[in-house]
């Protein structure tokens, strides 16, 4: 009895402590994961008041947060716009990937962590955060911009690739050998292959399957198959988090807007206990050590990710300003980097807080760029214009002739960022 009291004693303050820090998130315009973050590094191993009754429950927890997060993300999916991203938006994918996950394969492999954790670290500095850049889009207003269709495009292309790459981290991170290994990601690609197509086939009768009138069925249903799917998927070595996507990809329509609705509050409820059990697993101590390998890659990441906005949107055909727009919004990493720590964690300890501190530098920074990239590259551009423009008008004023020429002021007026070629 002692120990239920105290674990609803811990519980129900952790869950207080999340909503309170949840609106004061929303109130300054930020997103709540760093500061989730920090509140499970305050209740962690080494923090100021470390749980210990709750830690299991935490535990499974975050486990379920992981799958309702993957099995949400695929309900705004449906197969055929899964597909159309493959064939439209594959060049940006592949240089997505290379711009991207290079930079933290090889800072692992630089910090002496070996190749798996090398995968691992690429994988965190690869792929952005659906989550967070859709809430930015949202306030700012811009989800009809020319450029969103393709930050999104890009974000369909990363999402899918996780159902590729988690299984063969899994792989890699249990040891499974190249024979191991391989037939993970047999599996793995036949799944997706077969869900795909089943998607495609047959995805109204699926839906009609799985869909009720009444809510409570609905979520019982939809949950329940959900859990099912992804232990089936994790005992396959297939990546639980896959499951759940899957499960989301296979349902459209009414039944999956209806299934999302009830399943979002719930969704944010365990995303929130998975984000601080993270933080749980990583003692404060650990921070300071990696804070300024997580900096440079941070910083390295932000400028790789404009570029990758900047070449995707620029083969849509969106202008100068819509191109750097794309380029910022895609900044933030979230979710993800902090799921693919949490597997590579028993590979290398190093990981879990170097990932915890470039999450949190990153989430922070990137609805930041997502607003300033463009009218600060415009003004940066506009400063070394106005520039040029002096230097050249002050050469043809006091040259070779040695005095001033008529009209020699008259500088023409730089052109603005943007203001050729595409609308933006």
């Amino acid at each position: 009895m002692h120990d239920t009291t105290v674990l609803l004693i811990e519980l129900g303050a952790v869950i207080l402590g999340l909503g309170l820090v949840g609106r004061f998130a929303g109130r300054i315009g930020l997103s709540p994961i760093p500061l989730y973050l920090l509140g499970g590094l305050a209740f962690g191993h080494g923090g100021v008041f470390p749980l210990k009754a709750s830690e299991g429950f935490i535990e499974v927890g975050a486990e379920i947060g992981v799958i309702l997060l993957l099995l949400l993300l695929g309900l705004e999916y449906s197969a055929s716009e899964l597909v159309t991203s493959l064939k439209t938006q594959y060049p940006s994918g592949i240089v997505d990937f290379a711009l991207n996950a290079v930079p933290g394969a090889v800072a692992a492999l630089l910090l002496g962590w070996g190749p798996v954790a090398a995968v691992a670290l690429a994988g965190v500095t690869w792929i952005s955060s659906s989550g967070v850049i859709a809430k930015v889009l949202t306030d700012l207003g811009r989800l009809g911009n020319r450029e969103t269709p393709v930050i999104l495009g890009v974000l369909v292309i990363e999402d899918l690739s996780m159902a590729l790459y988690l299984p063969l981290l899994t792989a890699l991170v249990a040891g499974l050998g190249v024979a191991g290994t391989s037939v993970a990601m047999i599996v793995a690609v036949g799944t997706v292959g077969l869900v795909l197509f089943a998607a495609l086939r047959f995805g109204r009768h699926i839906s009609r399957a799985v869909s009720s009138d009444t809510p409570e069925m609905l979520l019982l249903v939809v949950l329940g198959l959900t859990l099912l799917i992804a232990g089936i998927a994790a005992k396959l070595q297939v990546s639980a988090a896959v499951g759940a996507f899957l499960v989301g990809i296979a349902l459209s329509g009414e039944t999956a807007e209806n299934a999302r609705s009830l399943l979002t509050p719930l969704r944010d409820l365990f995303a929130a206990v998975f984000f601080v059990f993270f933080g749980l697993n990583t003692a404060p101590s650990e921070i300071p050590p990696v804070l300024l390998p997580a900096l440079a890659l941070a910083a390295v990441t932000v400028v790789t990710k404009v570029i990758t906005g900047w070449y995707a949107a620029g083969r849509a055909g969106v202008g100068s300003k819509g191109r750097l727009r794309a380029g910022g919004a895609l900044v933030a990493r979230g979710e993800f980097s902090i799921v693919i720590a949490g597997l590579a964690a028993s590979t290398d300890a190093r990981i879990t807080p170097l990932a915890t501190a470039y999450v949190m530098i990153l989430v922070i920074f990137g609805p930041l760029t997502a607003r300033w990239t463009e009218p600060v590259v415009r003004g940066v551009k506009g400063l070394v214009d106005a520039r040029r423009t002096r230097r050249e008008t002050e050469r043809a004023g006091t040259g070779q002739h040695g005095g001033s020429i008529p009209g020699a002021g008259e500088a023409t007026a730089p052109d603005p960022v943007g203001g050729t070629g595409h609308p933006s």
